[in-house]
């Protein structure tokens, strides 16, 4: 690996000051934006390859890029289902390398995420464990609404439950989801400082490899009932 990762570097040095405000009107307005069709496709068919495999507890691995991480999580929770998401294609189609046979317990979904969050709370399953692996932190002040806890559909992650952890570089990224758990959650959620013993995914490895700190969140939601 590589240690040639350059830090991220943003203007902004604190917690957003309109996350609380932005967090409140997501919440207080349903996302209505229409379900893609190929996404559609793309949740049934993942669904039933779980449902297949005898509907185990399930665990989201959002933004799977290669998949990677996908393949970790699935050895180390064997007794639970694993579903990578991303939405890009070219991504996805470099897990080829992946050790052969693949564990029975995993698959991977190439779909936007917006669109699959609301799918399943539409549908009612809720995951036992959700992932948000070292998402793009859209570092510049004006882009808070592209991450994930400045997004509209932040309010349906939350409402999925189960336990959720989210990891990144950018200690303001865990502090901003942290806030923005805690708002919605009501539970005291709070950044720490991460030092994987086995890194996970690429970007892990590959930041860790530079000498970046890395940061996590984590906490048990209840679900919407």
């Amino acid at each position: 690996m590589r240690a040639n990762s350059s830090p991220i570097v943003s203007s902004q040095t604190g917690i957003h000051e309109q996350l609380h405000a932005l967090v409140t009107r997501h919440a207080q307005h349903p996302f209505r934006k229409p379900v893609a069709a190929y996404n559609q496709a793309a949740f049934d068919d993942s669904i039933a390859h779980w449902q297949r495999a005898g509907g185990r507890p399930l665990i989201l691995d959002t933004g799977c890029g290669v998949g990677l991480s996908t393949l970790h999580l699935a050895t180390q929770y064997p007794d639970h289902f694993v579903i990578g998401i991303d939405q890009s294609q070219d991504r996805m189609e470099r897990n080829t390398h992946w050790p052969a046979p693949l564990p029975d317990n995993l698959a991977w979904a190439r779909a936007d995420l917006v669109d699959y969050w609301r799918l399943l709370l539409d549908h009612r399953i809720f995951p036992a464990r959700q992932y948000l692996l070292y998402p793009n932190p859209w570092p510049k002040i004006g882009h808070l609404a592209r991450r994930w806890h400045g997004h509209a559909v932040f309010p349906t992650i939350v409402a999925l439950g189960g336990h959720i952890e989210c990891r990144s570089n950018w200690r303001i990224y865990v502090e901003e989801f942290s806030a923005a758990l805690t708002q919605l959650s009501g539970i005291a959620v709070a950044a720490e400082p991460y030092r994987p013993q086995t890194t996970i995914t690429p970007f892990e490895a590959k930041y860790q490899a530079s000498g970046h700190a890395l940061w996590r969140c984590h906490a048990q939601l209840s679900r919407r009932t």
